[in-house]
């Protein structure tokens, strides 16, 4: 048994499109920590919508490098006919293989005009904000990954004090990396003449450690997932959740173009 549909009496009312902020990620198809440091950062009331891009471990240079092509169509699958403040590419050391400038190129083929962040980008843009230029590197990747994301940002105006990998080859065993284990390597690669850390790679579960280690090493720790929701955010023209953690929410993004 069952009773006709009929059409209601309500009149229906929208909201206004931009009532919702509205921000985009692109993340690789094995990622398993980008959302959950979203959901950290991204405040209440804003939305984040995400669309996946084939990704294949092991996580080498050649490997990350062929998610170039696809990028364009993954940008396709956001959302169409809403604004976005801006869209992340969630991967460090792709966004190194591939070229910062040629993601960006790509994503915009589907959606022009919109900013793009990489975390390599977001992250100089951190250290810019922050006032240093003297970094040590802490990467969880094999030697070959790391070792192409530190020349990176030597070309691009850091100086790289000190710089040490934990080797491990796939990105979804990296987002396994305890807690301990991240602190202990931060330690480790530190110097006393790093005026910060970076901790790269959005697989990395490293943003429940940052205020721990800013607090055990006086000094600014950046994370690639910290530094890409920070300029994603500032891009919105957003603040993020009170306990976002880490002295890098404390201070604005210079005016940019990409």
């Amino acid at each position: 048994m069952y009773t006709a549909v009929e059409r209601s009496s309500v009149a229906v009312t929208f909201d206004p499109p931009e009532s919702v902020p509205r921000l985009a990620m692109i993340a690789l198809s094995s990622d398993l920590t980008s959302e959950r440091d979203a959901a950290r950062l991204i405040p209440r009331g804003a939305a984040l919508h995400v669309a996946r891009v084939m990704n294949v471990n092991p996580a080498t240079p050649d490997n990350l490098a062929r998610m170039a092509p696809q990028l364009t169509d993954a940008a396709a699958l956001l959302p169409e006919g809403v604004t976005l403040g801006a869209i992340l590419y969630g991967c460090t050391a792709a966004s190194v293989a591939i070229g910062d400038e040629t993601v960006v190129a790509h994503i915009r083929k589907a959606r022009p005009g919109v900013p793009v962040v990489t975390p390599v980008s977001a992250a100089v843009d951190a250290f810019g904000a922050l006032g240093v230029s003297r970094i040590a590197v802490m990467a969880p990747y094999v030697e070959e990954t790391a070792a192409s994301v530190v020349r990176w940002f030597g070309r691009h105006g850091l100086d790289i004090v000190s710089a040490q990998c934990l080797g491990v080859a796939d990105d979804r065993d990296i987002a396994r990396l305890g807690g301990d284990t991240i602190i202990d390597a931060a330690l480790a690669v530190d110097t006393a003449d790093a005026e910060a850390l970076f901790l790269s790679c959005t697989a990395l579960p490293a943003l429940g450690v940052i205020d721990e280690l800013e607090e055990r090493l006086d000094k600014p720790v950046v994370t690639s997932n910290q530094a890409g929701f920070w300029r994603l955010l500032r891009h919105g023209g957003l603040s993020p959740r009170p306990d976002a953690p880490g002295r890098l929410f404390a201070h604005e993004l210079r005016e940019r173009v990409a």
